[in-house]
Formats: structure tokens, sequence, C-alpha cells
């Protein structure tokens, strides 16, 4: 079944926004219409989250999404017992619930979870494509409706939080980026309603800046932040203050590379 069978009913106002930088919409399609797992890696803030709404959306698929943490445990995906009313029920996780029922699964930022998550996604993500429920003695086999996607920021792995080439290749892969220019420019303007002719400095300043990461900012600034100052601007506030409360205070911390950066920002935005 392609895009365009399941888009009938689903009018184009309520798709969220996407403007594709490449072919990750046909692939997205060609992973679920022959169940594949995706996987989908970029800086922060690039638009993974929403490609996968708008995709989700396009192909009339339920989606569920987890963020994971540093305490997300393979329990909290798959389920566990709990006392109700006197008796102890098993409450299926949004990961069994999603292989029941059928639907997109999306672990944003899988690599923040711990490590006996991967092991629990390995069967998922293979030609068996099941879930076993030790605890509750189930082998669940994935319907055909049902997709496996999962995200990570390459660029903030170290060796404790790093995703094992075992898990990697179980996946197909996207590598997300900061849009061109034009294109950002776009999105911003869309996004906030400042008009494009006053967008093009915050894009060509966030350019800027983003050159600037691994050195003193540990990120680049993200197309989100892009538009929550583009939304203070077209609110009213001042250009600089903007500035600075959705995109240099975001970035750091430290005083002296808060200076730096401002000073960046006051050569591209007069």
């Amino acid at each position: 079944m392609t895009i365009h069978q399941k888009l009938r009913g689903v009018t184009l106002a309520e798709i969220p926004p996407y403007i594709p930088n490449g072919n990750e919409c046909q692939l997205f399609e060609m992973a679920w219409v022959r169940q594949l797992p995706l996987l989908l890696k970029g800086p922060t803030g690039c638009g993974k989250t929403r490609f996968v709404s708008h995709m989700a959306t396009r192909l009339g698929l339920p989606l569920t999404t987890v963020s994971c943490h540093d305490d997300l445990a393979a329990a909290d995906l798959t389920g566990r017992y709990l006392l109700k009313g006197g008796d102890t029920v098993w409450v299926d996780g949004p990961l069994t619930k999603s292989v029941r029922e059928g639907g997109i699964c999306y672990l944003d930022e899988v690599v923040e979870a711990r490590k006996d998550v991967a092991v629990v996604l390995h069967p998922l993500t293979d030609d068996r494509r099941i879930l076993p429920l030790e605890r509750t003695g189930e082998q669940l086999e994935a319907p055909p409706g049902f997709m496996l996607v999962v995200s990570y920021n390459p660029g903030y792995q170290n060796m404790l939080k790093a995703l094992k080439p075992s898990t990697k290749q179980r996946f197909l892969s996207i590598e997300f980026d900061f849009l061109p220019k034009a294109q950002e420019i776009a999105v911003v303007a869309v996004e906030s309603g400042l008009d494009e002719a006053r967008v093009a400095p915050l894009v060509e300043l966030a350019a800027k800046l983003r050159r600037l990461k691994g050195h003193d900012i540990e990120e680049g600034v993200s197309t989100r932040l892009l538009v929550y100052c583009a939304c203070l601007i077209d609110s009213g506030m001042p250009v600089r203050d903007a500035v600075r409360a959705a995109i240099i205070e975001p970035l750091t911390d430290d005083a002296d590379v808060k200076l730096a950066l401002t000073e960046v920002a006051h050569s591209v935005i007069v």
C-alpha cells in the first residue's frame, strides 16, 4: 500500500509540515512497506522528531513516542506487574502496546536509555520481529503494521553512551543535518510568522555559531531555537534581546563564552 492510498481521508492541513532534504520520505515509506526498522541520526533540533510525526500522519499510523533518558529501563518499555485494587495485574509498556496494536514506536535518543533496552530491541529488529515478554511468558509477533524507529545524536556520543555496531547494523539508517540556508529560512518563517527577510540574519548567525561546535560550545544552534527566537521577534521583542534569550543563553552557562557568542551575534544582527 502506498502513501497516496493511505492519505485518503487525511487533509494536508492535518499533516505536520516538513521540508525534505533528500529521499528520506521515500526511504521511510519503503522501510514501512517492507517491515524494516529505521535509525535516524543527526544533531539536536534538526527535525528528526518532526519527520517521524510527519510520516506517521501521512501513512495514517498511530505514533507512540518515548523520550529516552538515563533511568529508562527495558521494563519501562515492555511493561510490569502493578497492584490495582488489591490485585496484581500486568500493564503493557509503550513498546509492547505498540507491538500488540500496530503503528510506529519511536524511541527518541535511544542511546540515553539503559543498556538492557538494546537487548529487548534486538529480536524486533531482525527477521523474527518478535518481542519476548519473560515475565508473562508471552512471545509477541509484530504485525505488518508495526514499525520501530529510533534516533540519536552522534555528536553527543561518548564511550559510555555509544550505539554498538551490533545494534546499528540492525537498522536502515538516515543521516539528518540542518537544512540548506534558503530552506531553513523558509521553515523558520513559516513556523514563526516572521518574514523571511528578518529571519535570514538569524539563520546566518546560526551558521556561524554551528562552526564553533566542539570548541566553545557543545552543540550548535538548532532550527528549533531559531523558531523560538523568531517567535519572540515577531511578538515585538527587540532582536538582540530575543537572540540572547533564545540562542545565547541555551547554548552555554559560561560567562566568557556568552560574551564571545554575543559579540558574534552583534556582528551579524545589526
